[in-house]
């Protein structure tokens, strides 16, 4: 999977706001995923996002 710095990404669930989609910040062993809803920052292990993403909405 070619995530990248800036990307948005459609997950599985969606976040307790309403939101599906995420903005990718930081990308290494554990990803930085910030909510496009609501601004909520979270860090995610590598390959619980692999296994979540729904698709890649747009790309930088």
């Amino acid at each position: 999977m070619d995530i990248q710095v800036g990307d948005i990404v459609k997950l599985k669930k969606q976040h307790p706001c309403g939101s599906k989609e995420w903005e990718v910040l930081r990308i290494g062993a554990d990803f930085r995923l910030k909510c496009k809803g609501c601004g909520h920052q979270i860090m995610i292990a590598r390959r619980l996002v692999e296994k979540n993403v729904k698709e890649i909405v747009h790309e930088n």
